[in-house]
């Protein structure tokens, strides 16, 4: 069984709706790779991520924007014969997005993506306090391609 590269958009979109977290891959002044498991919300081909305002992510982002992330669901062991190992292999759905990181600034913007987090965790209405949104980095991932797989489904 060979794995099959997703083009179909809306099938794309769902394994990204289906995951609870995305890995966020950068790579740092020392071209060193640095990857983080991340929360993240998606709506109309716009992803969202939020983090402290300072660390080492950001640090690493404000000097170099670009990123890979990536998204897997789906994991089922299956096997041919169980005695045998190379018979076994990982059912699965992946996406992987490449981009670029912009850094929201505005109140508003800032909400709204909030709002677009949460709602890939629960459909509860949300406040949120102006020194909570001053106190947030919120980024959108600008999406310059977004690719899919899937093998045994």
């Amino acid at each position: 069984m060979k794995n099959r590269a997703l083009t179909f958009e809306p099938e794309i979109v769902s394994i990204i709706k289906k995951c609870e977290a995305c890995t966020l891959s950068m790579v740092d002044t020392h071209g060193m790779p640095y990857a983080v498991p991340m929360n993240f919300g998606f709506e109309n081909r716009r992803l969202f991520l939020h983090a402290a305002p300072e660390g080492r992510k950001i640090e690493i982002l404000k000097h170099n924007p670009h990123v890979c992330i990536t998204f897997s669901t789906d994991h089922e062991l299956r096997w041919q014969n169980t005695e045998v190992a190379c018979s076994y292999s990982m059912k699965y759905r992946s996406v992987m997005i490449l981009g670029e990181i912009k850094f929201l600034e505005e109140m508003d913007e800032k909400q709204q993506a909030l709002d677009v987090i949460m709602h890939q965790y629960t459909d509860n209405p949300f406040k949120y306090s102006e020194p909570a949104l001053k106190n947030v980095c919120v980024m959108e991932v600008i999406i310059k391609e977004m690719t899919g797989k899937a093998y045994g489904y």
